[in-house]
């Protein structure tokens, strides 16, 4: 079913809604990661958070508290008792591995007394510094200083726990703080950090007074621990039923064992401790650790995560260490007793060892592998429970009836997977948020992704109480987020259900006629219906919704109709409507009645058969209920999720007959796979070979379906493989169901993330490989393979060592490749590949020699001199090895590495040894491995001191006389090579100014007169781009389908303006008025011209009357200042009608005579421009009529003659097209522009396009059977000295002539276009390599001297190239067809002389220059600069500035001025300078030729006007432009405005000025 949106003009548009993410291909909608939300990160880990009512959400983190808006960004940060510091410098705490609880130094963050009696509210905070201290801050304004502190309060050790809650109690109406603490810890390991006083030792739960500036603690307001009973983690404090309840468990903080059950303790709510009692929280065999805690109020219901211990020798992680219970508070209240089992009530009479357990609600019971946080609450009486897991998602559970939780949707990913913290904070003023915690972020999360679902059903049928469809956005959202959705009409809620979606539906009442009807929860009034045949478009029935009734549409019964194959049904509402769309062709074919109702056919019950629904051929008893009583056909679910299979049903038996085999199963590898799953998963066992319908069930989250896999391939008796589904992050249990017996447990298996890459190290290595190479990051241990990628040589597999967070392969050796080259590091999880960084290769390191010396007499130290390099060597790449004697070899063991100015020095050391100098003596080389890289090193030479003394004064005299015998050989040799370079510098002048002289006198342009089809724009196209040449924006909105348009749809007021406008002397009074508002720009008068131009399109004898009038007006003003102005800028609007009247009239003879000419010219000028050098960055070329666009810098270029060879394509599949092509290119192109020329070449040769657009296609050179990828920048691109890359050119990969090119389509993800910016150069070099060699060895030493006018005889060779296209185009404009003006031509002209009669004017030449300025100027001008304006076709900006000369030159031939031109004067006047005097005497005898021509009578002009209306009267949507019209008459028109009407006027306009007024008081 299609849905979409019908534009309505008062309400504004909302955003579209973010499409879903859809993470690794699952076939579940994955949860947003991080698209828009708002996160704040701290730099300590966070240990506290709370969001106030009004104030915003605090954050503790370290010693610091921060307060942040609710969309997270940062207010204020005070740091604990205003200290001095920084909130940006990072405190040391290393939290403990989980499931142990955190370390913090925040201990508490409690707003309170918010709203209460108009006090201001208040927040609690406390920390572990001063023994656990607590200050009360002002909750508005953390900028004040703390009203109150104590010590005492909280826990002082920051893995110990505190937990507390703020209540308001007696009738002084005083607030009390609650607070649980670990005050001491037994544990000697751990009580180090502080010393409570002796008061607090024994006290686990106390009560303050927070109205004293202390805090302290009144007489009886402790409740002291049970000697012996250990340390016990308080993990929540909460009120319910007037009780504080503090949920813990007992805890050995030393070895992380919990050791027993954990319990929920109970005190009244009151000033001094009151204790009720405590009870056992039961959730499972072994979960003895209480992570998380939140209260259900509305529900009375308690929810904890729970948790087995995993620390090392406890027991490892498995898919039902966590779970997530929920407890009645009234269960908890009636079994919590006052005993002394951990605490020491003042009264006590048990007779129980233990605390009574209390059971879960067993239905709401999930078990998950590793939960960490809860939060509860209740939306639309549906209990919704949010948990956060360990690896990073915030989970999303829905309980149904009886409190049974649904399988938990995902609705949140964190892509670095940081545990979750224990406390999920709500939004306090909007439901739709919550604040999620994790490391040192907090993350505002949206607590449902509604905008997955596309449709109402599946919106509703999801039961998310958060979601909902709206009809007005025809998507589901959130209910704020819908436009008025206060409004019944406009909001289906889950209340609803999905039964209430509005659903289009087709029936066959009766023999005569169809009924189209809409059911669902839709509110009926102002509908309309209309059902359209799709092949025709023809209407087959409209209808309109009667009073409080929903629009039905009734179909007669007709021959006619039984050919109808599909029809389009559309229900249109206020502001959306909905459609769907039937297919008829296959009804016969259809069995069953639902199948055949649901596709719109029509079912006959006696002869059991569907049939065309617009057909006559049941007998009348079929119809007599409405053709609706269908059995419905239910389809049964299947259990699970079967891969390869059907569904499964699990047998226990165990089967003891003889002969019975016993099949044993050992282990299942790998135990960790990816979110994507596995096609190779192996199963060791016993026997598998025996067996049958083998089967592996995995079962992860307990309130989820399990997954069932048939088994891919029996490999042998003890191994069998199977091919594992996608699913999301998880850990599952997994067994092996053979047939006959019970499911055997094989252990846990983790779905996880695909792997995360951090960095590689070290980044650079040498050519010759070897080197060990590290790849840090997590979840590597779910990869295939490791791959280098590499331009030449394509993927290399090489072999690597993996573990969860690092990989390490040894570099191979790219020996045959460039020097330096840069590959791709990609990590391949099943067909997926992951790019993973680069790696840079460079040369090989270059050694210098070694030095031996003899530390003492049992150890030498060898120093290795290398040259400076980048790379990093470790010990476990290098073994050095040194020779002495007769071969005689000793290891020596690397030290380090010492890098200096000039070289850097490896040092190693051989121990060990006896006669260490004479090893020194006698040694001959080092051998040094660098991974493959063996070489060997020659000892430095050591001359002695005394050669020294000896040989240095005659050195010195040596080099005295070699210094001047050189600078005498350098003086003449200097003055040599600049006679050299004169004289190469006059004959490079003299060749170039041959070289240009002989291609002027001998160049011919093979100008192709056959160029196929001219590419006309459609006449709509074309008028649009003449009449708002600068406001795209306007196209869209005149295109619209015509036959949509409703007559009962317009607008009174748009009815009005039509008539008025209508009227000559309203329309005339109207636009002058308009001229008169000093606000109405430029701009506006021409828009306005235009959009008048559009209304009055089907009216062009009423506009050209109109233009008339306007034009004498015109003509008042001018008379009386200067006339040969008028009409020469576009500053009115009867200007700017002028021009389109023109646009209108004319694009006949446009397209009839001057189109080919002038498209024969752009053709040809790309031609001869194309034929030469093109920078592609500046878009200047040697070949050019503009001096600005004149590439002088021009290198040496030749053509090169490509074979070209197109892959075939499904798009161009046709027996007839050559695809071996053979196309010139110059070696200086760019591979895009021999792109471009290749795909011209293919359209020449074939008369059509190739299937794939530009950037879709590759080129690839083949060499033998290599294949080498082309492109504009690769690895092998040169980086000149600025940093500036330039563009690879087909010279630059040596391509010769009869090279085989191949052109395939491009592969997504691997190459893309890019977007070339002031860090690339093509043949335009920067400044600093202007007179560098960079063209390789040929020109070494060549250094061209350049000089702009060396090239502008280029200009003239373009010109002459072209000569004979642009004189035909020329005078196919100024020519007169069988001696005929074209009518508007004629018509104007010939109004021009009248009205210079009647003004007295007697000078010829003010009436030539209002012709001139009339069509060539504001007409022919404008089009021969625009050439898009007239074909479909892009106009690049070197066009544009040759076709401007152009349009120079032709405007000169209309000149009555003669030029006066110098030598100085600009290239563009001097090119045509001769061709001006011939260009004029044509005008002349144009113009004299239309005047001398027999006038038009006005039945003629008019039948010509009534003709171009009717070619034109479905082309545009005047209600639009009438629209436009009235925006502007409501934008300037006031009282002022409607006085300077004359009264007829006001009488004419009376209706039209009332709605106006009621308009702009709207």
């Amino acid at each position: 079913m299609e849905v979409s949106r019908r534009k309505a003009p008062p309400r504004p548009q909302r955003p579209a809604a973010p499409l879903p993410l859809l993470a690794y291909l699952l076939a579940l909608a994955a949860p947003g990661r991080g698209a828009d939300e708002p996160v704040w990160r701290s730099e300590q880990a966070i240990g506290a958070i709370a969001a106030s009512r009004a104030d915003g959400v605090f954050v503790a983190s370290g010693s610091c508290l921060d307060q942040l808006d609710y969309s997270l960004e940062h207010r204020l940060s005070r740091l604990y008792r205003d200290q001095a510091g920084n909130c940006t410098e990072p405190v040391s705490l290393v939290s403990p591995a989980r499931p142990r609880p955190g370390s913090s130094f925040s201990k508490l963050l409690l707003p309170y007394r918010e709203g209460a009696d108009g006090l201001g509210g208040l927040l609690l905070t406390g920390w572990t510094f001063d023994r656990g201290a607590c200050e009360v801050r002002p909750l508005g304004n953390l900028s004040l200083s703390f009203l109150r502190n104590g010590t005492e309060v909280v826990s002082c050790h920051p893995q110990g726990s505190t937990a507390g809650v703020v209540y308001r109690w007696g009738k002084e109406n005083r607030w009390y703080l609650a607070v649980a603490a670990t005050y001491v810890l037994p544990e000697p390991e751990t009580a180090s950090r502080c010393n409570p006083a002796a008061s607090d030792r024994h006290t686990a739960i106390s009560i303050k007074n927070t109205e004293l500036r202390s805090l302290a603690t009144e007489e009886l307001g402790r409740l002291n621990l049970r000697g012996g009973a250990g340390s016990l983690h308080f993990v929540d404090a909460f009120l319910w039923n007037g009780s504080v309840y503090f949920p813990y468990y007992r805890y050995n903080y030393t070895s992380g064992v919990a050791t027993d059950l954990p319990s929920m303790a109970r005190i009244a709510q009151s000033r001094v401790v009151q204790f009720q009692g405590q009870a056992a929280l039961a959730c499972g065999h072994g979960r003895h650790l209480l992570l998380s805690s939140s209260l259900v109020e509305d529900l009375d219901v308690w929810a904890g995560v729970f948790s087995a211990a995993t620390e090392e020798g406890q027991g490892k992680r498995s898919p039902a260490t966590t779970a997530l219970c929920l407890f009645r508070m009234s269960e908890i209240q009636a079994r919590a007793k006052s005993c002394n089992w951990d605490f020491e009530p003042t009264q006590y009479n048990c007779k129980e060892d233990k605390p009574e357990k209390v059971q879960p609600i067993a239905s709401s019971t999930l078990i998950h592998s590793d939960l960490t946080s809860v939060y509860g609450t209740v939306v639309m009486n549906r209990t919704v429970l949010f948990l956060g897991t360990g690896d990073g998602q915030l989970l999303k559970v829905i309980l149904g009836e009886n409190l049974t939780s649904n399988c938990p949707e995902v609705i949140y990913e964190i892509k670095e997977e940081t545990p979750v913290f224990y406390k999920l904070v709500p939004h306090p003023e909007k439901n739709i948020y919550i604040y999620l915690t994790a490391g040192k972020e907090v993350r505002r999360i949206r607590v449902a992704n509604c905008n997955k679902r596309k449709s109402c059903v599946a919106c509703l049928a999801a039961a998310d109480p958060h979601c909902g469809w709206c009809h007005s956005l025809q998507r589901c959202t959130f209910k704020d987020d819908c436009v008025h959705s206060e409004n019944s009409e406009n909001w289906l809620d889950i209340i609803s259900g999905a039964k209430k979606c509005p659903q289009i539906h087709i029936s066959q009442r009766s023999k005569d006629q169809t009924i189209v009807t809409l059911v669902g929860s839709v509110f009926p009034r102002h509908s309309k219906c209309m059902v359209k045949n799709v092949e025709t478009g023809r209407e087959l029935c409209e209808g309109k919704s009667p009073p409080n009734k929903t629009c039905t549409c009734s179909i007669p019964t007709r021959v006619a109709y039984k050919d109808v194959s599909a029809v389009n049904v559309t229900f249109s509402f206020d502001s959306w409507h909905l459609s769907k769309r039937f297919n008829f062709t296959n009804c016969s074919s259809l069995r069953g009645c639902p199948v055949c109702i649901g596709t719109g056919c029509a079912w006959c019950k006696s002869a059991r058969k569907c049939i065309h629904p617009f057909t006559a051929t049941c007998s009348s008893s079929d119809y007599s209920r409405n053709q609706e009583p269908c059995p419905v056909a239910v389809e049964k679910p299947a259990p699970s999720k079967t891969a390869g299979g059907g569904g499964f049903k699990e047998e226990k038996s165990n089967r003891t007959s003889p002969g019975w085999q016993v099949f044993y199963i050992e282990s299942i590898e790998p135990q960790k796979i990816s979110t994507l799953g596995k096609r190779n998963v192996i199963v060791t066992g016993a026997n598998f070979t025996q067996a049958s319908n083998i089967v592996m069930i995995l079962k992860g989250t307990s309130t989820c379906e399990k997954d069932v896999i048939q088994v891919s391939h029996v490999l042998n008796d003890t191994h069998m493989k199977f091919s594992l589904p996608s699913s999301r992050k998880e850990m599952k249990d997994v067994c092996i169901h053979f047939d006959g017996g019970s499911c055997t447990p094989v252990g846990p298996l983790s779905y996880i993330a695909l792997p995360q890459c951090s960095r590689i190290y070290p980044a650079t290595t040498w050519i010759s490989g070897g080197q060990n190479i590290t790849i840090e990051g997590r979840n590597f241990d779910v990869i295939d393979n490791l791959i280098i990628s590499h331009e030449l040589k394509g993927n290399i597999n090489v072999s690597e060592y993996c573990v969860a967070t690092n990989c390490s392969f040894l570099a191979p050796s790219l020996k045959s490749s460039k020097v330096r080259t840069n590959v791709t590091v990609k990590l391949r999880v099943q067909e997926t590949y992951l790019d993973c960084g680069s790696l840079q290769y460079l040369e090989d390191p270059q050694f210098t020699g070694y030095r031996v010396d003899p530390e003492v007499d049992t150890e030498l130290e060898v120093k290795i001199l290398k040259e400076n390099d980048n790379f990093n060597i470790s010990q476990k790449d290098i073994e050095i090895t040194l020779f002495h004697g007769e071969n005689k070899q000793l290891n020596c063991n690397f030290e380090n590495i010492t890098r200096n100015q000039d070289l850097t020095t490896i040092l190693c050391k051989i121990k060990g040894i006896r006669t260490a100098n004479s090893i020194a003596s006698s040694s001959q080389k080092v051998r040094v491995k660098l991974g493959n890289l063996e070489l060997y090193v020659k000892q430095e030479s050591v001359v002695s001191t005394l050669y020294y003394l000896i040989g240095l004064p005659i050195l010195l005299v040596i080099v005295i006389f070699v210094a001047v015998g050189v600078t005498r050989h350098k003086s003449k040799e200097l003055s040599r090579k600049q006679s050299q370079q004169l004289e190469l510098l006059e004959s490079e002048l003299r060749k170039e100014i041959r070289d240009g002289f002989a291609e002027l006198q001998m160049d011919k342009l093979d100008v192709v007169d056959s160029f196929g089809t001219v590419p006309f724009l459609d006449y709509k196209h074309f008028a649009l781009r003449t009449f708002f040449p600068e406001s795209g924006g306007f196209t869209h909105i005149f295109t619209e389908d015509m036959h949509n348009r409703d007559a009962s749809d317009k607008n009174e007021s748009l009815t009005a303006l039509d008539a008025l406008i209508c009227n000559k002397s309203f329309l005339v009074t109207v636009i002058h008025t308009l001229e008169k508002q000093k606000n109405f720009s430029v701009k506006d008068r021409c828009l306005f011209a235009s959009f008048l131009t559009i209304a009055l399109q089907t009216k062009l004898v009423y506009l050209t009357s109109i233009l008339e009038v306007l034009t004498r007006d015109l003509m008042e003003q001018c008379s009386n200042m200067q006339p040969k102005l008028m009409l020469r800028r576009t500053e009115s609007v009867v200007e700017k009608l002028l021009t389109n009247w023109m646009s209108v009239c004319l694009s006949g003879f446009l397209r009839e005579t001057v189109g080919e000419p002038f498209y024969l010219l752009v053709t040809t000028l790309n031609q001869k421009i194309n034929k030469g050098p093109v920078d592609v960055i500046t878009c200047k070329a040697l070949y050019t009529l503009n001096e600005d666009w004149l590439l002088w810098q021009v290198p040496e270029f030749s053509t090169v003659a490509l074979n070209v060879v197109f892959e075939k394509i499904p798009e161009n599949d046709s027996a007839d097209v050559c695809r071996n092509i053979s196309v010139n290119v110059l070696d200086c192109d760019t591979i895009g522009q021999a792109k471009e020329k290749i795909f011209q070449a293919f359209l020449s040769k074939n008369g059509s396009p190739y299937g794939l657009q530009l950037n879709e296609i590759c080129l690839e050179l083949q060499v033998g059977t290599r294949q080498k990828e082309l492109l504009d920048i690769d690895s092998s691109s040169v980086i000149l000295e600025d940093g500036i890359t330039k563009l690879n050119t087909i010279g630059h990969y040596e391509i010769s002539n009869g090279s085989t090119i191949k052109v395939f389509k491009k592969i997504a993800n691997f190459t893309s276009d890019v977007e070339y910016s002031d860090d690339h150069c093509h043949l335009i070099l920067p400044d600093s390599e202007a007179f560098q060699d960079v063209q390789g060895k040929r020109h070494r030493g060549k250094h061209k001297f350049k000089v702009k006018e060396m090239y502008l005889t280029k200009l003239l060779s373009t010109k002459v190239a072209i000569h004979s296209v642009l004189e035909k185009l020329f005078r196919s404009i100024w020519s007169l067809p069988n001696s005929r003006a074209p009518f508007a031509i004629k018509y104007f002209f010939d109004f021009l002389d009248a009205q210079a009669e009647n003004k007295k004017i007697t000078d010829p030449d003010v009436v030539h220059i209002w012709k001139t300025n009339s069509l060539p100027l504001r007409f022919w001008v404008n089009i021969l600069k625009n050439p898009q304006f007239v074909f479909d076709i892009k106009k690049t900006p070197h066009i544009d500035g040759c076709l401007s000369v152009i349009a120079q030159a032709f405007m000169d031939a209309f000149s009555l001025t003669e030029q006066q031109l110098g030598k100085e004067a600009p290239t563009n006047k001097l090119l045509y300078a001769k061709d001006i005097p011939t260009y004029k005497e044509e005008v002349k005898s144009y113009y004299k030729a239309i005047r001398d021509l027999p006038p038009l009578s006005s039945s003629e002009m008019e039948e010509f006007l009534t003709q171009e209306s009717k070619k034109h009267e479905n082309e545009f949507n005047e209600e639009v432009a009438l629209t436009e019209i009235y925006k502007y008459i409501v934008k300037y028109f006031d009282e002022s405005c409607w006085d300077r009407l004359s009264m007829s006027m006001v009488r004419i306009a009376h209706p039209f000025h009332l709605l106006l007024e009621d308009q702009v008081k709207s």
